[in-house]
């Protein structure tokens, strides 16, 4: 949920979302940190948690929990839809049509006020399959 928070500047926080926003591949904050630490060599794990926390907060990137005990981030905050795979909890991207319908379909038989979804589809990616078939 985005705030009216503003940010001080920061070169680490800079450096954290230059990598993070042009990526496809919703890389966990371990990944993030040692891309960054090449940069930034004293910067700390803490401080990557934390920006990627704050910048989550503020809805500039949106946070991913797949259910490896880990979650990844993914620099574009629009509404759409990701597949995990349930092999190597990868996220990826799904191009599809719109679904927003969804929502007034949930709201068929629903008291409340239903403002938006998360849908999540769940199998294997096609380097999982591949690895299966060879």
């Amino acid at each position: 949920m985005a705030t009216t928070r503003t940010l001080n500047k920061s070169r680490q926080r800079d450096a954290i979302l230059n990598y993070l926003l042009p990526r496809k591949d919703h890389p966990t904050a371990d990944a993030i940190y040692n891309a960054v630490k090449e940069e930034f060599p004293n910067i700390s794990l803490g401080t990557v948690y934390r920006n990627l926390s704050l910048l989550a907060e503020l809805g500039i990137i949106q946070k991913i929990s797949c259910g490896d005990n880990s979650e990844h981030f993914d620099g574009n905050p629009k509404p759409h839809n990701h597949f995990i795979c349930s092999e190597c909890y990868s996220v990826i991207d799904l191009e599809m049509e719109n679904i927003d319908f969804i929502d007034t379909l949930a709201a068929t038989n629903f008291n409340g006020k239903i403002s938006g979804h998360n849908i999540y589809f769940y199998g294997k990616c096609p380097n999982c399959l591949e690895k299966e078939a060879n």
